[in-house]
């Protein structure tokens, strides 16, 4: 070891090692006596938490994993509100739902890990490209392990890291193992840092259990990143002491490789180069740990004697969703006639005027503008930091524009296709989706999808797939069918503090027209419409559901026109019940219409709830018209005529009338 740090400096350096260590030793006695209920132990690694964490400023931001108390430590979190964290106790980090170091401490800069571990890396380039634009001196820092290179997400992080340059540091922690898979059945290269090459990175191989030369590392790819040259993936070598939690145990390790790496103590190694450069005695050390030991017993004390979190099931809702943002615009002057795929770019290019934290990111959407010309003359009205072409990363992209909004931006990501949208499923659903609920982040991300069929695209280009979001507590799923709705419905999704889907029919982009209000306004998410009146039956539809319904009533004999209610839900996530129960008790039938295949669509949550609520003022079953249950066929007459439900309606009609 070599250093020119000072001996103060040297000394807080082992305090900040000390102190994790002594807190794990103190863990371990707990989890035995079943205070604490898992526990991922990171003994031998501490080096490279200490030594990455001490050599960052305090506005960089870090994004940790399981193994890295010392990060929290270096930090200096609360020790009080982290042992509460930890117990599952009252004061911790976030009521109780979330285990041990998946959470975010946003104060010291900190974000919580999911279980994906690779899903992080994304949203590090996200963080990383608000601090280039705004020119801050400030980068992030993400860790990851071996086992989780092998993932997708790592790879598009360094994708999308080295084409924007991003000041990003990737820091992998090899130990050896992937759980119980040793690093010859992970990876063929010789050293995980060599990936970086073929991604046109910095890259470098260290010893992780050498403190100084783990600092000494990251403070120099910190400047180098803090120049504007690009990110930085490192490998730290160092081994995992314990199991890969402490149940699961060490058997599968070979006796021998666990006493060589004992050996390597990084605890160890440096205090016997402070003893030997005589900046240390023993005497010294042993007061020391006795000190270190006995400033945290009060604060484990007192989570051990705080009480469990006590909560109730309207706390618990109350927190799946950020409050919603009403923003007043100046009311509008004027109107004019425009398309759906108009009302579109209206919406983004007036928000984006208005708001400068917008940012637009998709494939193709700069100089092309988009697969659907939505995005064409952006890139020259508001410039490449905020119209931003992407990699084909969907995965990479969600990611970075969750990071984007963990800097107060409002990013929108353009899907080129929905159905390209399940490359990026696992940011969608566990990241972006539960964030707000774990530890209290609000994500405010839009990802619009352009989705349908009828236009003989075949089954990877047509599908309706808005159930697959539905179901996901957290998220807000909105479906216009109108190009008034489309752009206030828009700005509105913008706005939204949660994370938002909004579904675009292809088929209506350039085949309907309506008055749209000039400048800015919105339409309030979960708000339903009635869009034709009736006494005696309740067609509940959205999307090009609704005018799939207005064509067919108008084909109907006059004196049945007139009985029919056509409601457009609008949105999904929330849909407005009450504004369909009203109407059910009304007209005494439901018929539920959408274009997603029949089996497990949302008409299915509408129809229980009907069934659940409204039971007594049915005088019919309620009835679903949905696409049949098979992939979409690229033939268009196949389509329209025998997967879609549209041909079947009127008959429908006719026949819950005459019920």
């Amino acid at each position: 070891m070599k250093s020119k740090l000072s001996n103060k400096k040297l000394l807080e350096i082992y305090k900040n090692l000390l102190l994790p260590r002594l807190i794990e030793e103190r863990m371990l006695i707990l989890l035995r006596q079943g205070k604490i209920s898992k526990w991922f132990s990171g003994i031998g690694q501490e080096a490279i938490s200490v030594g990455a964490t001490f050599a960052l400023n305090k506005g960089d931001v870090i994004f940790p994993m399981h193994r890295n108390l010392g990060v929290f430590t270096t930090r200096e979190v609360d020790l009080k509100t982290l042992f509460c964290q930890l117990m599952g106790k009252d004061g911790g980090f976030t009521k109780s739902r979330e285990r041990s170091f998946h959470f975010g401490a946003p104060d010291y800069n900190i974000v919580g890990m999911i279980s994906h571990l690779a899903a992080m890396l994304p949203v590090a380039c996200g963080v990383s490209y608000i601090k280039k634009i705004k020119q801050k001196d400030e980068i992030a820092i993400a860790f990851i392990g071996d086992g989780a290179t092998s993932e997708g997400d790592f790879h598009e992080a360094l994708n999308l890291a080295a084409v924007w340059k991003l000041p990003v540091i990737f820091l992998i922690e090899n130990n050896g193992y992937g759980l119980s898979t040793p690093t010859l059945e992970q990876y063929a290269c010789t050293n995980l840092s060599d990936r970086g090459i073929g991604y046109g990175m910095k890259s470098h191989t260290i010893d992780g259990n050498n403190v100084l030369e783990v600092y000494d590392t990251i403070s120099k790819s910190a400047k180098y990143c803090r120049s504007n040259k690009g990110p930085v993936l490192i490998e730290a070598k160092t081994f995992r002491i314990r199991g890969h939690e402490e149940a699961s145990g060490v058997s599968y390790v070979p006796e021998s490789l666990i006493s060589t790496w004992k050996k390597k103590d990084p605890v160890k190694l440096f205090e016997d180069y402070l003893l030997d450069k005589k900046i240390l005695t023993k005497k010294s050390i042993s007061l020391m740990i006795a000190k270190i030991k006995k400033s945290f017993e009060s604060d484990i004390d007192f989570a051990i004697n705080s009480k469990i979190e006590e909560t109730n099931r309207d706390n618990e809702l109350n927190d799946v969703y950020e409050k919603e943002v009403q923003i007043k615009y100046p009311k509008s002057r004027g109107s004019q006639e425009i398309r759906f795929v108009d009302a579109i770019s209206s919406a983004l290019h007036a928000k984006m005027k208005f708001d400068k934290s917008v940012i637009l990111m998709g494939q193709d959407i700069a100089e092309y503008g988009g697969v659907f010309k939505i995005t064409k003359g952006f890139l020259d009205d508001f410039g490449s930091d905020r119209i931003k072409n992407t990699p084909i990363i969907e995965s990479g992209i969600i990611g970075a524009a969750m990071g984007m909004s963990l800097e107060g931006y409002k990013p929108i990501v353009e899907m080129q296709f929905a159905d390209f949208v399940s490359c990026g499923f696992n940011q969608i659903v566990n990241n972006l989706a539960k964030t707000k609920y774990r530890w209290n982040q609000a994500v405010n991300v839009t990802i619009r999808m352009p989705s349908g069929g009828g236009m003989g695209a075949g089954p990877f280009h047509s599908q309706s797939n808005e159930s697959w979001f539905t179901q996901v507590p957290g998220l807000k799923v909105v479906y216009p069918s109108s190009p008034q709705d489309a752009k206030g419905l828009l700005i509105q999704s913008i706005d939204d503090p949660n994370p938002v889907i909004f579904f675009e029919h292809k088929g209506l982009y350039r085949s309907i027209k309506s008055n749209v209000d000039d400048g800015l306004y919105s339409i309030e998410i979960g708000r339903g419409s009635i869009v034709k009146e009736g006494n005696s039956l309740s067609i509940i539809t959205y999307g090009i559901g609704v005018h799939w319904a207005i064509e067919s009533v108008s084909k109907l004999p006059l004196e049945l026109q007139h009985k029919i209610e056509i409601i457009d839900l609008r949105s999904l996530v929330p849909w407005d019940k009450q504004l369909v129960l009203e109407s059910i008790k009304k007209t005494n039938r439901a018929m539920i219409l959408h274009e997603a295949t029949h089996t497990s669509g949302f008409g299915a949550e509408i129809a229980a709830t009907i069934s659940e609520e409204a039971f007594e003022n049915l005088d019919a079953p309620v009835m679903r018209l949905a696409s049949l249950d098979t992939p979409i066929p690229f033939s268009q007459d196949i389509e329209r005529n025998i997967f879609w439900p549209k041909s079947h309606i009127e008959d429908k009609i006719i026949e819950l009338l005459d019920f």
